[in-house]
């Protein structure tokens, strides 16, 4: 939603407060025409002020922390609009215009220097605090197109991050199986296509329904079932209704590569991993327990960009949800590493 004032809003506004206070000390006066009269004068001095302040003193003296000169210069202000006000009214409307029962204000008083410029600094006040409003409002819709761009570019990279080394080692073993002839070659060819062809489409929307996800992991699942082969022990638990929930696409997968990348790096070390998934009461719990080989905490150390994949969980959960939204525990003991998504879906 863009904040933009245009010059029917301010003419809007300043129709409505000449309105209002014409009506106020005509009620005040019991003398509408008086009231209309004496505002036709102050009318344009309350605008020249509002805008000086706003569109001048402000940016230059506030901004820029200059509070000493942008006092003395609004008082400066005050005091040049008070004399010009007080001699028009003097000039235009006179003493013999002014209602029955009130006393003519024949020269310059404090009292009445004090009076008026606290009236002009109440309308200062009142439409700078308009503007000041305006600009937040500007300013943070700006900075939620900003977050929304943040997350969007976060999502682009974190599909160039989806482990390139993985697919690499798939093309590889879909060499190995077809020069064996395995009958499993052609499935592995299709739940690979069916991968990619999320990773390059689907993504692109801001959310997805939770089996898409699920079925991305479970095809993840199924290749890494192939490559580690018998070494694998991995338990892969769907349970709840979730046919109507979404999430953020690629949310979990991070999660779950987490597992192999801190369960083991060859096809030999036994690898044991536990993934469970389950919606209730419009909350996903999403879990993965996985064994720790020796060298992965110093692994982890002298690669870092593995940890890319949590961190980014971490800010696209940020962004696309409210803390009460989330809740993203993580634990690790020395034989295994535990990772809880509580997600609001």
């Amino acid at each position: 939603m863009k904040y933009q004032i245009k010059f029917r809003h301010h003419l809007i506004f300043w129709l409505i407060y000449f309105l209002f206070n014409t009506l106020r000390w005509g009620s005040y006066f019991n003398d509408y025409s008086y009231s209309f009269k004496a505002n036709l004068i102050g009318f344009p001095i309350h605008m020249a002020l509002a805008y000086l302040n706003i569109y001048v003193l402000m940016p230059r003296y506030i901004f820029r922390r200059k509070y000493l000169d942008y006092s003395l210069l609004v008082l400066g202000a005050l005091g040049l609009m008070l004399l010009v006000k007080y001699n028009l009214t003097q000039a235009l409307l006179g003493a013999s215009s002014i209602p029955a029962g009130h006393q003519p204000i024949s020269e310059m008083t404090l009292n009445y220097a004090i009076t008026a410029m606290l009236g002009e600094l109440y309308v200062i006040s009142f439409v700078t605090a308009i503007k000041i409003t305006i600009d937040w409002l500007r300013e943070n819709s700006k900075f939620h197109a900003l977050e929304k761009r943040q997350l969007s570019t976060e999502l682009q990279l974190l599909k160039t991050q989806v482990s390139p080394h993985f697919f690499f080692n798939t093309l590889n073993n879909i060499y190995s199986l077809t020069l064996e002839q395995s009958p499993k070659a052609p499935q592995v060819v299709l739940k690979l296509s069916d991968m990619m062809r999320h990773l390059l489409y689907s993504t692109d929307r801001p959310y997805q329904t939770l089996h898409e996800e699920f079925r991305y992991i479970h095809n993840y699942i199924e290749l890494q079932r192939i490559r580690y082969d018998d070494s694998l022990h991995l338990q892969w638990n769907v349970s709840g209704k979730y046919d109507e929930c979404s999430i953020p696409p690629m949310l979990l997968i991070p999660l779950v590569e987490n597992c192999f990348k801190h369960a083991g790096s060859s096809s030999t070390e036994p690898i044991f991993i536990e993934i469970n998934a389950k919606v209730k009461e419009n909350w996903l719990h999403f879990e993965t327990n996985n064994s720790i080989r020796p060298e992965s905490d110093q692994s982890l150390h002298e690669h870092p960009e593995k940890g890319i994949g949590l961190s980014n969980v971490r800010k696209r959960l940020s962004l696309a949800f409210r803390p009460e939204d989330y809740d993203l525990t993580i634990s690790e003991s020395e034989q295994n590493y535990r990772v809880l998504l509580k997600l609001k879906v």
